[in-house]
């Protein structure tokens, strides 16, 4: 299996729609700094952030986020307006090791961490049908 970057789309509930990249080249803790901002947030204000913010992470979260969005759209039919994120997870993945040559044959270690980064979108709209429909009220 390649190390390359992977994007998997899991599908838990009717309203909800997760996008995970994994092995991107960042460290977990830089990653966590971005997406502790966007957590919560609509999409369309997700992206402008992430259009904005200064940090290398923002780019592989940009287009996590828009994939999850098309995913969304595509597969089911959501309203990218009506998104929002309603959860974002980093998680360490693995570390790849290298060897850097120095001078008089030694050689230095140079560690690359990854990450895992987890997005889920959830529409507000069908959100709130799903819940009249436990309650057993009708939209009025």
């Amino acid at each position: 299996m390649s190390s390359k970057k992977k994007q998997k789309m899991k599908r838990s509930s009717s309203t909800q729609v997760q996008a995970l990249a994994q092995h991107i080249c960042m460290s977990a803790h830089k990653a966590r700094r971005v997406i502790d901002q966007i957590r919560g947030r609509s999409y369309e204000e997700t992206l402008m952030l992430l259009e904005l913010m200064p940090y290398r992470a923002s780019y592989p979260i940009f287009k996590l986020v828009y994939s999850a969005a098309a995913n969304a759209s595509h597969n089911k039919g959501f309203n990218e307006a009506d998104s929002f994120i309603s959860k974002a997870e980093v998680n360490g993945g693995t570390i790849v090791r290298k060897f850097k040559p120095r001078a008089k044959g030694r050689s230095y270690p140079i560690k690359r961490p990854t990450c895992h980064i987890t997005i889920v979108l959830q529409d507000r709209s069908k959100k709130k049908t799903d819940r009249d429909m436990f309650l057993g009220t009708k939209n009025v």
